[in-house]
């Protein structure tokens, strides 16, 4: 039974994920880890985030554990106080990006990494078995509240930059909140960076009344539309939980994630003068170019950050992170992080004294192009079966490490099952746009196809 998919469970609120689910597997946690040091709770702002941690931390205190509630933080900023409370772990109640009527579970070790796999199929275990464990009335955890957590963090993304320059640059910002547990934190940030901003979207709301929680180009037509009528040097836009940050340019043009992991990769590797880069399976081949231009080499991972993080840890990388406004920065912590990405932008642009605009122009250009295909869980793997056959006729190189990806001429196609939503992903990369496209169309199509024929008539009405 596996529960956890790429980053944590998740599921819509009131189907799987109800509050009998939610207290089985704080059971299981609380099973699986020894009564000691204490656990640590935090959550977004969705709308059944407080009521599934309060079970969660009732849960673990019957068990016999001491729980810290740090509260309503950023995803990374929960991660980033893990050791400053002295938790053994971390349960996050989040869906990150997805859509308002999601929630979801997300485990961290008491390192700030997510769990690796065999902690959560050991976890998966209790929850299958139903085993629990009870103590008596003496013996009950103290559910403790810790109120310092983002004080705490944004001094940690403080000490990463150069505050000064930053200040003196007095940079104009517009950033949208989307409604999420960023709406506290980065407008404190940009404060204390001194810069001039406006926020989009900054109250916490669950159900995203501003827009859908993914910082899809789709999604931040407000903002697009806004940093040029206001005039402001950049607009930036985080997720649900703040893992992530997705920019704008002064012009108003959207940055495609893949455009910001090429330039910082390129940053942070100069900096270094050399070093490794951590990037998934997914990225383009524009980071790989910059990077090597630099003197750095690539490693590439399956998709998450798990996979990235664990693999930064292991190789002592410089730099990584995802094509979706997923950014680490290894001196501060092995997290995504859209409050540091934000401070490290201001950090370069401030350094180099130029614009976004400015900073983006000279890296190695390839056309990107993202879709994806609702497949329902029970068709998926004999979709990838029937699609991965005939992507493979014909290939130039092909790679496994994460779905399948086809290397034809100096472009590639992958397709891959989507860890955290019931959906193939297709990503499509190639110097020349409409071939890009027409991969990536030709993909869709026989997803769509393939689905339609396995399904039948009685699914497809």
């Amino acid at each position: 039974m596996r529960l956890f998919g790429t980053n944590g469970i998740r599921d819509v609120v009131g189907q799987r994920l109800t509050a009998p689910f939610v207290t089985a597997v704080a059971a299981a946690i609380g099973q699986a880890y020894p009564v000691g040091p204490p656990i640590a709770v935090g959550w977004d702002g969705r709308t059944s985030s407080p009521a599934f941690a309060g079970i969660v931390s009732g849960t673990l205190a019957a068990a016999g554990h001491a729980v810290v509630q740090l509260g309503l933080l950023p995803t990374p900023a929960i991660q980033y106080n893990i050791r400053s409370v002295g938790a053994q772990m971390a349960v996050i109640i989040t869906a990150s990006h997805n859509p308002p009527e999601f929630n979801g579970i997300k485990c961290i070790s008491g390192d700030g990494l997510e769990l690796p796999r065999s902690e959560e199929e050991r976890i998966e275990a209790l929850v299958a078995s139903g085993e629990t464990r009870s103590v008596p009335y003496d013996r009950v955890g103290m559910i403790h509240t810790d109120s310092h957590g983002a004080e705490r963090y944004l001094h940690g993304i403080l000490s990463q930059v150069h505050r000064d320059d930053i200040i003196r640059r007095r940079f104009q910002v517009l950033l949208d909140c989307g409604n999420g547990a960023s709406c506290e934190t980065s407008p404190s940030l940009l404060r204390r960076l001194g810069c001039r901003y406006t926020t989009l979207n900054g109250q916490v709301d669950g159900t995203f009344p501003g827009h859908l929680s993914e910082p899809t180009e789709a999604n931040l037509q407000q903002l697009i539309h806004t940093v040029p009528a206001l005039g402001v040097e950049l607009g930036v836009a985080h997720d649900g939980d703040a893992d992530r940050a997705v920019f704008v340019d002064g012009a108003g043009h959207y940055v495609p994630g893949e455009r910001i992991l090429t330039w910082l990769a390129r940053e942070f590797v100069r900096q270094h003068h050399g070093g490794l880069v951590v990037i998934p399976v997914t990225a383009s081949q524009s980071v790989e170019e910059a990077v090597r231009q630099e003197g750095g080499d690539v490693l590439y991972t399956p998709v998450g950050s798990p996979s990235i993080t664990r693999a930064m840890q292991e190789r002592g990388a410089v730099f990584g992170g995802e094509d979706n406004g997923g950014y680490i920065f290894p001196r501060l912590q092995l997290a995504r992080d859209g409050a540091m990405t934000l401070a490290a932008v201001l950090d370069r642009l401030a350094d180099a004294e130029t614009s976004l605009e400015q900073a983006l122009r000279d890296l190695p250009q390839y056309a990107v192009v993202k879709e994806k295909v609702p497949v329902p869980s029970q068709f998926r793997d004999a979709v990838m079966a029937r699609l991965a056959a005939e992507l493979s006729q014909g290939a130039d190189r092909i790679v496994t490490l994460d779905g399948i990806k086809v290397y034809q001429g100096r472009g590639w196609v992958l397709l891959r099952p989507s860890g955290t939503e019931p959906l193939l992903r297709i990503f499509s990369e190639d110097p020349d746009a409409d071939t890009a496209r027409r991969r990536a169309t030709s993909v869709v199509t026989r997803v769509q196809s393939v689905l339609a024929e396995l399904a039948g008539p009685t699914e497809r009405a």
